[in-house]
């Protein structure tokens, strides 16, 4: 965020209705929803805004005691932090289920933050419920907000009493966004990549189990690095699509692929314990089909015995596997112990450097025009393949377009031919490149030139009034008259 905003969290009990009430609130579906209780186990960041005040939303996991869920303990660290955080908290309860027991024991632990708190029903619909509200007022509480989040009924009302309550900061200068760079952590369920999330951004920021499937939802994370700005997305395991069945797996997937789409730079986490798999190169190719930067990390490598650590026998077991990511540098790490994890920035600029490399359409001529001269294409048809121009058309990556005369008879391999000499002669190494093939004819149609003035002549014609004409007669009239004198 290029301003220091107000912060504003959610808290309350499992399955009340937080995510729900954070997208109706940022206006977008960024949370995970489902009927399923603990779908939330992390802290999520937006910015909202209501009535031209702006401000950070927090989403948190369920509100349980430890003893009672699997991630309990983790979960209520998470919500301890960003209570902690922010400078007003909203305690959302459930109208339809009735007061929990756990609503009390969040209700006194809000209590000794000494910050504003405002207390939400939620799913309230109709007014008949309103008189099964009464046992919420036991907990000790004046005032409640009944909304239903699910439909925006009485979200409006809610947040003009909210923005008054919070506090006013002074605006520093606006960063550029250009600047950051977005990376994605993809990989198999398990293989590490909350660690690694961890492990960059400096602290416990997300849940970390040996239990796989623990983060269900994409989480961004924003690390500064020798004054370089990132934004760590951690995504959800990707595993086989026959192994996945229930719907909230599928979104948790989606939304890893979507982060894939909008990154500039994928990391693709392998166990370097289990070896290469083949769902680690499925992985590798949803990358390479968003064009995005790639970097290979092998972690766990602290677990491999001296046997087993051979780096180069790694490696070209890599390589041999995921060939159309030749250009994705790799590294071999360990997220839990942070081993060599200080090189993954670093190498994450160059890629990101040439990702976004530009180069003049001089240039790029002249490499196109020396690569055909020293190997040229084979005949189409018995006439010649001709290269008549090239420009780059785009970056994030780089895509270059050739004009030649039968666009679709180049073919494959002397396509890869040109990109190879493109990576070496800019030198584009640690990006993919798009390359593209246009039609250029070089010929004019007369005929249909010539049809277009015609009737564009007729159409001219048509609005010639009749005083016009009547002008044109008198004045040849009075031609005639001065030649006759």
């Amino acid at each position: 965020m290029s301003t220091r905003q107000p912060v504003v969290a959610l808290l309350g009990c499992p399955n009340v209705g937080k995510s729900t009430l954070f997208n109706r609130i940022i206006r977008k579906r960024n949370a995970l929803v489902d009927d399923f209780p603990g779908v939330t186990r992390d802290r999520h960041y937006a910015d909202a805004a209501w009535d031209d005040v702006e401000f950070t939303l927090i989403d948190t996991g369920g509100f349980l005691s430890s003893d009672d869920d699997y991630f309990a303990s983790q979960i209520k660290e998470q919500l301890t932090i960003a209570a902690d955080q922010a400078d007003v908290l909203i305690f959302i309860m459930d109208g339809r289920a009735g007061l929990s027991p756990y609503d009390q024991e969040l209700a006194d632990f809000l209590r000794k933050m000494s910050k504003p708190v405002f207390y939400i029903i939620n799913k309230i619909e109709s007014h008949k419920q309103h008189d099964d509200l009464f046992e919420f007022y036991s907990l000790g509480i004046d005032h409640f907000y009944e909304i239903s989040a699910e439909h925006g009924i009485g979200v409006g009302d809610f947040l003009d009493d909210l923005v008054k309550e919070l506090p006013e900061y002074g605006h520093d200068s606006q960063e550029d966004d250009e600047t950051q760079i977005k990376i994605a952590i993809v990989g198999r369920p398990n293989v590490g990549k909350s660690s690694l999330a961890n492990q960059l951004f400096g602290e416990k920021r997300v849940v970390v189990n040996e239990k796989a499937g623990t983060t269900r939802d994409a989480i961004e994370l924003t690390v500064e690095h020798k004054k370089r700005k990132f934004i760590l997305v951690d995504t959800a395991g990707i595993r086989r699509k026959g192994k996945v069945t229930k719907k909230l797996e599928k979104f948790s997937i989606l939304k890893a692929l979507k982060s894939l789409d909008d990154c500039d730079v994928a990391l693709i986490l392998i166990d370097a314990d289990e070896g290469v798999t083949d769902q680690d190169i499925t992985i590798a190719g949803y990358a390479e089909d968003r064009g995005c930067g790639a970097m290979f990390l092998l972690n766990k490598w602290d677990l491999l015995d001296k046997e087993r650590k051979n780096i180069r026998e790694y490696m070209e077991d890599l390589r041999y596997k995921s060939k159309f990511l030749s250009y994705a540098p790799a590294l071999t790490i360990s997220a839990l112990t942070g081993q060599r994890c200080h090189k993954i920035l670093d190498e994450v600029v160059k890629i990101h450097k040439e990702y976004c490399h530009r180069i003049s359409t001089g240039v790029l001529n002249r490499i196109i025009e020396d690569a055909v001269y020293r190997s040229e294409p084979s005949l189409h048809k018995g006439r010649r393949l001709k290269f008549f121009y090239s420009t780059q058309v785009a970056t994030r990556p780089p895509c270059f377009v050739c004009f030649v005369n039968f666009p679709k008879a180049v073919h494959f391999s002397y396509k890869r031919y040109l990109i190879n000499q493109l990576r070496q002669m800019i030198p584009l190494k640690l990006t993919p490149i798009k390359l593209y093939f246009r039609e250029k004819s070089g010929k004019i149609d007369f005929s249909a030139k010539t049809k277009e003035k015609a009737r564009i002549f007729q159409k001219k014609r048509k609005h010639i009034t009749k005083k016009d004409k009547q002008r044109k007669e008198q004045s040849r009239r009075k031609r005639q008259r001065d030649l006759g004198k």
